[in-house]
């Protein structure tokens, strides 16, 4: 049935051959139609056992679809629904083939395969099994046998069998109807259906069943040759087929079988196949080749026709029928029938009149002789007429065949008036309408009294249609004109007819018979009789018709200044008449009341006639008008019509509006005293009145709801509606009303008993529904619930509303929330059960659309309320069977397959397609609850819904299949089944194109599930293991809508589709789950043909032929395109922006103010304009203009009011549309990071992750870099370039440090040059594209630059000693420095335009952005060997604003300094700021610049250098999570950067420019306590260390000559103590030595520049040491040469020369050892695979951080790690030995000078002076007093400690080192100097 559906109904190109296919295998199914045993359950052989067997097998896997069912019962429904798709498949099989009466439209290859089947079918007797099943089967029968075998279960599954047994039924019917109507039968086939019509009889009514119905139309359809008429352009072919036209026996059978006198069981269906075929042969008589024998037979066939009552058979047999209007075929072929009837019968119709004037005469005679009515009366004519009228007063398809019986008089210049033949005025109509427009009015002419009725009701009948309403209202208008005004006139004309209603008025409204009345005809007696009474009711009916349909008849009668019929009718309401005609006036005032102008004064009129009194007279007691008719005639009579009149009435006045001063003057104005009759008279009474009709008790309560529906769905709660007013009446004050909305509004937000009765209506529905019989007044009831429903609904919408101004106007009302009354308790069975009650609705979605509709939106609304969730959940769960009912009713609704969506050409009349739409609709709450439930806390309803668990916690839950363990089917079974439909197809899941929005709304849910902490592990196994859900559907992607209008729907679906997948990845990446991992990223990323991959998704065979073809460098298949780029593919970048609004009249800021206020959040996260609102708002405005001028400018307000909400309707659709490509890029963005970052880095291979990333950025770059780009989607692609280019960088890196790829033919790495070249082009055209503007934005885009010119950064290298430095300089280029160079070629091609915007952004840019376009500044600086960059900054002054805005830090640096900071951005860009001000003081150029600009004057003036925080006060404000830096740590971060500035600035302008160490010097000296205190400080830490040796090497530096004082003052403080304390730390803290040393090298340094400056000679040349040569004690306890007790020396401060020697002791010994640690170390790189597991996690500790690091490494890795700390520890001891190196030079040069002074130079004097300065005016530091005790131990002592042993070490130093490294023999020299002076004699 699917594959026929498809194929024929649905039009898919694709299942033609799928159908040829099907219709193959199931021939012989189709040949013994139903011949599988019908009664199976009766019969016993083997063949049974297995079909039942079969059918139980099957129930049992269906069970879970049919709740409550046992396998048994299922296997039931099964069998009869098997047999049904059987029937339709037939049914449609037909439908399609080519014919006489309708197309589909199919292609020629599916009408001949359909056309050649069905042939063959029919060839083999299909029309007799038809028959003979349509005999065999009946629903009693078949239910007899069942209920034997126990095969019937509840209700509902009675009712279920029973329909598919009449569908079935039905079906065959069907089948065999569409066969006639395309294609004629044969003699055979033709006979055997006139024989089964023989004996068909019809139901209790009288009227035939909808079977033999079908089967009479086919055997009309058969005798059909009315297409001969008509000029079709195959009308040849189809004369040809044609066995009446061509086949003499064929005519011979079928006539002779009919003019049998045989009477059949149903004669007046006889009477219709032989008028039938009278017609049939009339019109074959007039062709050439004409049958006489037969066709002169035709008149005889009509007249036994009418013998046999025809028409009235037609009227009581056939449109009784339920079926008969719900068949366009049906109703054009009896349209044919009475119309050719009349056009080729014009003398039978004559002979009828005839009649009818005789019986007329005849019963007139009888009445004036007061006897007997005669009995044999002819009454064809009448039954005709009736038949006309009751057949053309229904037209559901809108045919307007009626149309055919009016002929134009005029030419008719009406522009909506089109159909047969009409609106071309000049051309002659048909004949056959003008015989037929002829009937009409000839029967209308000297109309006898007896057919009156008859043909007033036939008018009724053919003036059912807007053209057909216009020509009987010409009619009736043309009949007065044509008489004088006497009441003898024509009495079919308006004229008569409101003249005698005048008449009756003007008799009845007399209260007192009255002698005079009696020359009034008609009126002898008072009141009026039967037969006028039908007269005037069947005229009355008439009326409404035409008014309800025209409108220009309206306005005419409705105002017609002498007949006031409203007048006339409001005062026939106040007389003396049966309730049924004042219903009948009634309605017809309801008619009137459609047209706004007529209604107003339709409500002053009601109000003045008081027809429902308002105003009670002084004195009166008792109640007049209509209240005493309803309870006392209507309710003693037990019937109600003029109630449901008045209702109707007021229904339709309500529309339009309600005067809110209507009854001023007389009575407080408003609608109030209606609202209050209908409410309390009407409403509360209904259900404990008596009805003689059970069906009116639902009709009341109907007709009375649909008032207050209108009135609550018309009211918006307003301020004023809350404020007391008062208005004067008869001289005092008395409230106002309040709108009738508002009553309502304020009874349902109390335990009212409106509220009550609503809810237990609804409760009374809900039962009367679950017995699923049929019982009086059904369609009423359903009615009803409706509007209690939406009453409701309206209620949940507005209240808010409501109870806020209510709340704001502090008024007493009290009201309480409606979701809060529904938990009350019910009266009826004393439990809280009303939303229960409500949701039981959607058990009957199937038979009550709406009602489910409505009950889906209540609980909707009811689910945003978190409180009430977890009671309903309770609510819902109470009792197991009403718990499985609403389960099952939620998931039929999610389940129906006959919903649509809606789309904007639909015809909304199709009531077919309307309920699809509501069906459709009911879907879209569903998931709208379930969305919404999700986000609350558990258990909530969605839970419940999807089958989780509610009563255990939820990550509990174990979902399976329906069915499975007994678990039922969920709502969550139901949203994946109708995601899968289509996925195992090319085209993809069917939900997507079929119904976007709600495909939309079902990933969604699947999203929200997965992405929930407490439901993602249950919801991702069972779509992992059950479905393979995300697999399925992720090939399928990029899905392409139907439409361009529904492009926002499917961006939606991908979007959550795409969210879902990227949670999957990081899950299964997480559980190791590899192979369900590698699938997903197969999928998403291959470039091979989808084919390639196994369809279980392992790697197989295709794995290794990947790898094969890899490795030969080419493709045997071609290339596709990657799923993840044809997704982005699907994104529209550009988006067209609505143009200007273009007003005449008003203020456009204004305007755009007022919408801006309209503007709300909707329920998508999507800022939208609310329309309504907004109309409103302008409408409000408009009315409130005053004068002539606005009077007439209204239309051409209301025309601008309309563009601007046109304007407004196109602003929504692009905000969602750019919200929808927003949504799916950041989840596009989502998966392609989850990709790269969670997913193991194995599963995607370097060189593919490589060239994937260039692809993804290459594309995201072309995109965003199109014109017509959207700048919304610029700052999400930007964070996608920002983690594509981080990982390309990532990828290149750890390919280089795996050693692969390194210089390989295509460029740098697996990834050619080229590509690199074009991503940095790309990436600098994407940073320009973004102008002046997305400051923001460009952060992504720097860094991203950063990390692409770090691919280009060659990585650390171990320094293995063996290079010398111009070995090193003049080395070939490498391929980082080519890379390096191109790039930098790019970027310098780009110009002053990129430096302008990452300058401009370094300097006043977003803070973040700040940072980082300082750091792309200080990279480019890096590379820029030509200095291009440089030049630019400093000239352009953004350098000079960079080293001024210092000054301006300087505050927030010092807020920094608190124990509580705020925000530590300026820390960040501070730090940001002197990288980039070092990196530039690192070229001599720039230093120099930088002292320009006045750097360290700014640097002097900044006071946050002298705020060092006390180091213990702020130890307990310590950070726990160590995020926040201590305050102590925070000012080394502000020190030590300026630190290194200064010290780059120094070593940069060198010696030769005194001015920078000038400026340093007055930096030193200005901070000077500061540093005097950093230089004392105790503290031995990491950072107190590097201040040191920063401090050090700047003292070092800035030892100018004429600044000795200066230096003076600081070296104390750095003099002796520091080098004792360093020389401690080489034993106790090996990893601070480097900085240890550091401070040594620049002390020494300082000490040696000292020297070299006072003196170039020796004996001039300070002293800085005292002669002393005795080591510092308790150093090393190992040296047993030294000293055991060093002689009391009351010298000065000054350190002795043995602290020297020392040193040089130590740094010796240290060289070695780090010289052999060195080696080791090389020797380990060099064998690195070679090492021991234990060793590599060794190495790997110092670089992973946290416990059990190591362990989760991969073996790669953890290599990789190894070689980086390796390659660490070997530079750092590269860089010790440079310092040990440096130390002994420098102190063997220090111990020389000193011994040559002292030994060569000094004069000993007395001993007993100590040390001291000079007096005043001497340059240098020189010793006064030394004794030759002193100088004489000096040289014994350092003969003592530089013994042969040091000296041997020392000259081994310079050959392991100095010969590559240093100054080569310095060494050697000094040590055989030395050697010389130590050796020299005593003088």
């Amino acid at each position: 049935w699917e594959t026929v559906d498809g194929a024929v109904l649905r039009k898919q190109p694709e299942s033609i051959h799928l159908l040829e296919r099907q219709l193959k295998k199931h021939k012989p199914h189709f040949l013994s139609l139903f011949k599988n045993p019908v009664s199976f359950f009766l019969r016993n052989d083997v063949n049974l056992l297995t079909v039942m067997s079969v059918l139980l097998f099957l129930g049992e896997q269906q069970q879970p679809y049919f709740p409550g069912l046992t396998r048994g019962l299922v296997a039931v429904l099964l069998y009869w629904d098997g047999k049904l798709c059987m029937a339709n498949s037939l049914r449609t099989l037909i439908q399609s083939r080519h014919g006489k009466t309708f197309t589909l439209d199919l292609s020629g290859e599916l009408v001949a395969l359909t056309t050649r089947f069905t042939d063959e079918l029919m060839n083999q007797g299909l029309t007799k099994r038809i028959l003979s099943l349509v005999s065999d089967i009946s629903v009693t029968r078949e239910f007899e046998r069942l209920q034997k075998e126990r095969g019937l279960g509840n209700e509902k599954h009675r009712k279920e069998v029973s329909e598919l047994i009449k569908e079935c039924r039905q079906a065959l019917a069907d089948s065999l109807f569409s066969w006639t109507c395309q294609s004629p039968l044969t003699k055979e086939d033709t006979l055997a259906l006139i024989i089964h019509l023989e004996t068909v009889t019809t139901q209790a009514d009288g009227s035939l069943d909808s079977v033999s119905l079908a089967l009479v139309m086919a055997l009309l359809y058969c005798l059909d040759v009315s297409f001969i008429e008509q000029g079709t352009e195959d009308r040849e072919d189809l004369l040809q087929a044609m066995p009446l036209l061509t086949e003499r026996q064929y005519v011979s059978a079928v006539h002779s079988r009919l003019m049998d006198g045989q009477p059949w069981k149903l004669p007046g269906l006889q009477a219709v196949c032989r008028l039938t075929w009278a017609l049939s042969l009339r019109i074959l008589s007039q062709l050439p080749q004409a049958l006489v024998e037969f066709t002169e037979a035709d008149e005889v066939l009509a007249d036994q026709a009418l013998l046999g009552d025809v028409f009235l058979f037609m009227k009581e047999g056939m449109l009784k029928c339920e079926s008969f209007f719900q068949e366009e075929f049906y109703i054009r072929r009896l349209h044919s029938l009475i119309t050719d009837f009349l056009a080729l019968m014009p003398m039978k119709v004559k002979q009828l009149r005839s009649r009818a004037d005789e019986d007329a005469r005849l019963v007139h005679m009888s009445l004036q002789m007061d006897g007997e009515l005669p009995t044999s009366l002819h009454k064809d004519l009448d039954h005709l007429m009736i038949l006309i009228g009751e057949f053309y007063s229904k037209d559901p398809f809108g045919l307007e065949l009626g149309l055919e019986f009016w002929c134009p008089t005029e030419s008719l210049q009406h522009t909506t008036l089109h159909g047969s033949y009409l609106g071309m005025a000049l051309q002659r109509p048909p004949h056959k309408q003008v015989v037929l427009s002829k009937f009409v009015r000839q029967m209308g002419d000297l109309l006898p009294s007896t057919l009156y009725i008859s043909y007033v009701r036939m008018l009724k009948g053919l003036s059912n249609g807007p053209q057909c309403a216009h020509y009987c209202f010409s009619l009736l208008k043309t009949n007065g004109a044509t008489h004088s005004k006497c009441v003898s006139g024509n009495p079919v004309s308006w004229e008569h007819f409101f003249h005698s209603l005048m008449l009756y008025h003007e008799n009845l409204r007399r209260d007192l018979p009255n002698l005079d009345a009696a020359h009034y005809r008609h009126m002898h007696l008072r009141g009026i009789t039967q037969r006028e009474l039908d007269g005037l009711t069947s005229f009355l009916q008439l009326l409404t018709t035409i008014i309800s349909w025209s409108e220009n008849a309206r306005l005419a009668l409705c105002e017609h200044p002498q007949w006031t019929p409203g007048v006339v009718m409001l005062g026939l309401l106040q007389c003396s008449i049966p309730p049924i005609l004042k219903a009948e006036l009634l309605h017809c005032l309801a008619a009137c009341g459609k047209s706004p102008e007529i209604a107003a004064s339709l409500w002053q009129s009601l109000e003045y006639t008081q027809i429902l009194q308002t105003v009670k007279a002084p004195g009166q007691r008792q109640a007049a008008g209509i209240e005493v008719e309803l309870n006392e005639i209507e309710s003693s009579c037990e019937e109600y019509p003029l109630t449901r009149g008045f209702c109707h009435l007021i229904s339709t006045l309500v529309e339009n509006s309600v005067s809110v001063n209507l009854g001023a003057g007389l009575r407080v104005p408003g609608f109030q005293p209606y609202l209050n009759f209908l409410r309390d008279s009407v409403f509360l009474p209904f259900p404990t009145r008596a009805y003689r009709h059970p069906a009116e008790k639902w009709e009341v309560a109907d007709a009375v709801l649909e008032v207050f529906h209108k009135l609550l769905r018309d009211y918006e709660p307003q301020p004023s509606d809350f404020v007391q007013e008062m208005v004067e009446l008869q001289g005092e004050q008395v409230p106002t009303h309040k709108p009738p909305g508002h009553s309502i509004m304020f009874h349902l937000l109390n335990d009212s008993p409106t509220l009550a009765l609503c809810l237990s209506l609804l409760e009374e529905g809900v039962r009367q529904l679950d017995t699923y019989a049929p019982f009086p007044g059904k369609k009423s009831l359903e009615s009803a619930v409706l509007h209690c429903l939406c009453l409701l609904d309206l209620a949940l919408q507005k209240e808010v509303v409501f109870m806020d101004l209510l709340r704001e106007s502090q008024s007493s009302l009290l009201v309480s929330p409606l979701e809060q009354l529904l938990q009350g308790v019910s009266a009826q069975t004393r439990r809280a059960d009303h939303i229960v009650n409500i949701a039981r609705y959607l058990y009957h979605s199937s038979s009550n659309p709406e009602a489910a509709f409505q009950s889906a939106k209540i609980l909707r609304r009811i689910a945003n309320y978190p409180n009430i969730q977890m009671r309903l959940v309770g609510d819902f769960t109470h009792d197991q069977a009403v718990s499985e009912k609403l389960m099952a009713g939620f998931v039929e609704c999610l389940d129906n397959e006959d919903a649509e969506e809606w789309t904007e050409k639909e015809d909304e009349s199709d009531q077919q397609m309307k309920t699809a739409h509501i069906r459709h609709k009911t879907q879209i709450h569903i998931l709208n609850l379930l969305i919404t439930s999700l986000e609350l806390k558990t258990p909530n309803l969605a839970l419940y819904l999807l089958g989780y668990e509610v009563k255990k916690p939820v990550s509990c839950t174990t979902l399976q299949d329906p069915g499975v363990l007994g678990c039922p089917r969920s709502c969550l079974h139901a949203i994946l089944s109708l995601l899968q439909k289509g996925t195992d197809k090319r085209s993809g899941p069917v939900l997507t194109q079929q119904a976007p929005h709600l495909a939309e709304l079902c990933y969604q849910v699947i999203y929200q599930l997965c992405a929930c902490q407490d439901t993602s592990g249950p919801t991702m196994r069972y779509l992992r293991t059950s479905q393979d859900f995300l697999f399925s559907h992720l090939q399928h992607l990029p899905f392409t809508p139907s439409k361009y209008q529904l492009i926002i729907a499917v961006l939606s679906q991908m979007s959550w589709l795409m969210k879902t997948a990227a949670i999957e990845l990081r899950v299964t990446s997480l559980n190791r789950q590899r192979s369900h991992t590698q699938r997903l990223i197969n999928l998403l990323l291959d470039d091979q043909p989808l084919a390639q991959h196994a369809a279980d998704g392992e790697s197989g065979m295709e794995e290794e032929n990947r790898t094969v073809s890899g490795f030969l460098h080419f493709d045997t298949v071609s290339k596709v395109r990657r799923k993840l780029l044809s997704v982005l593919d699907a994104i529209d970048f550009s988006q067209d922006m609505p143009e200007l609004l273009q007003l005449d009249f008003f203020e456009r800021t204004l305007i755009e103010q007022v919408i801006s206020n309209c503007e709300h959040v909707n329920e998508q996260g999507h800022t939208v304009c609310n329309i309504k609102l907004l109309h409103r708002v302008l409408v409000a405005e408009i009315n409130a203009l005053q004068g002539m001028a606005a009077i007439g400018q209204r239309p051409l307000l209301i025309e601008e009011v309309n563009s601007i909400l046109q304007q407004v309707v196109e602003r929504n659709r692009v905000r969602r549309s750019l919200s929808a490509k927003r949504h799916t890029l950041q989840s596009w963005r989502n998966l392609v990071e989850t990709l790269l970052t969670a997913c193991p880095t194995d599963v995607i291979p370097a060189d593919d992750r490589q060239l994937i990333i260039r692809d993804l950025l290459l594309d995201l770059h072309d995109k965003i870099l199109s014109e017509d780009a959207a700048g919304e989607l610029m700052p999400i692609v930007a964070g996608a370039v920002f983690t594509l280019t981080a990982h390309l960088s990532q990828s290149v890196l750890s390919e280089q440090q795996q050693g692969a790829g390194l210089e390989t033919s295509s460029g740098f790495a697996s990834i050619a040059n080229s590509a690199l070249h074009l991503i940095l082009r790309k990436l600098l055209n994407f940073i320009l594209s973004t102008g002046g503007g997305y400051p923001r934005l460009r952060t992504h885009l720097y860094g991203s630059l950063l990390y692409y010119l770090q691919i280009a950064q060659k990585p650390d290298e171990p320094d293995t000693l063996q290079t010398a430095m111009w070995e090193r300089l003049t080395a070939p280029e490498d391929s980082f420095s080519k890379l390096q160079m191109e790039n930098l070629a790019i970027i310098e091609s780009y110009g002053n335009a990129l430096m302008v915007v990452v300058c401009g952004d370094a300097c006043d840019g977003h803070e973040i952005s700040r940072m980082l376009a300082l750091a792309v500044l200080d990279r480019i600086l890096s590379i820029d060997r030509q200095n291009q960059w440089l030049l630019f900054i400093c000239n352009s002054g953004y350098l000079r604003s960079l080293v001024e805005s210092l000054r301006q830090d300087d505050a927030a640096l010092q807020s920094l300094l608190t124990p509580q900071p705020p925000l530590l951005k300026p820390l960040y860009i501070y730090e940001s700021k002197m990288a980039l001000l070092t990196r530039v003081a690192k070229t001599e150029q720039g230093a120099v610049e930088l002292l320009r600009c006045g750097l360290v004057a700014q640097l002097i003036e900044c006071q946050v250098f002298d705020m060092v925080p006390d180091s213990d006060s702020h130890r307990l404000m310590r950070d726990t999570s160590g995020f926040i830096p201590s305050p102590l740590d925070r000012y080394r971060q502000i020190l030590l950067p300026s630190l290194r500035l200064l010290q780059v600035i120094l070593t940069s302008t060198s010696m030769n420019h005194q001015q920078g160490a000038l400026q340093v010097l007055q930096w030193l000296i200005v901070h000077g306590d500061t540093i005097q205190s950093l230089l004392r400080c105790q503290d031995l830490s990491l950072g107190a260390l590097k201040e040191l040796s920063l401090l050090t090497g700047i003292i070092s530096k800035t030892a100018l000559p004429g600044e000795l004082i200066i230096i003076h003052r600081i070296r104390i403080h750095c003099g002796d103590r520091p080098i004792h304390r360093l020389a401690d730390l080489v034993v106790s803290q090996p990893s601070l030595y480097l900085s240890c040393v550091q401070v040594c090298a620049n002390i020494m340094q300082y000490c040696q520049t000292l020297l070299l400056q006072s003196s170039a000679q020796a004996q001039f040349s300070i002293c800085l040491f005292s002669p002393s040569g005795t080591e510092p004690a308790g150093r090393d306890a190992g040296h047993t040469d030294l000293p055991s007790s060093l002689p009391s020396l009351s010298y000065s401060r000054l350190p002795s020369l043995g602290l020297v020697l020392y040193l040089l002791k130590n740094c010796a010994a240290d060289f070695f050892r780090f010289h052999q640690s060195h080696r080791q170390n090389l020797s380990k790189l060099q064998s690195l695979d070679q090492l021991p597991p234990e060793e590599l996690k060794e190495l790997c500790q110092g670089l992973v951080s946290g416990p059990g690091g190591v362990e989760k490494i991969s073996s790669v890795q953890r290599s990789l790690l190894a070689k980086r700390r390796l390659v660490q520890l070997i530079n750092n001891r590269a860089k010790l030995l440079a310092l040990c190196s440096y130390i002994i030079e420098t102190c063997l040069f220090v111990l020389w000078r000193h011994l040559e002074y002292y030994l060569l130079h000094c004069v000993p004097t007395d001993p007993k002076h100590s040390f001291g300065l000079q007096p005043s005016g001497s340059r240098g530091l020189n010793l006064s007093k030394v004794s030759q005790q002193d100088l004489d131990l000096l040289k014994s002592d350092i003969a003592a400690g530089f013994g042969e042993v040091l000296q041997r070490k020392l000259l081994e130093v310079e050959g392991l080192y100095s010969q590559v490294r240093s100054r080569y023999t310095f060494i050697q020299a000094l040590v055989r100097r030395i050697r010389g002076l130590l050796q020299q004699p005593k003088t």
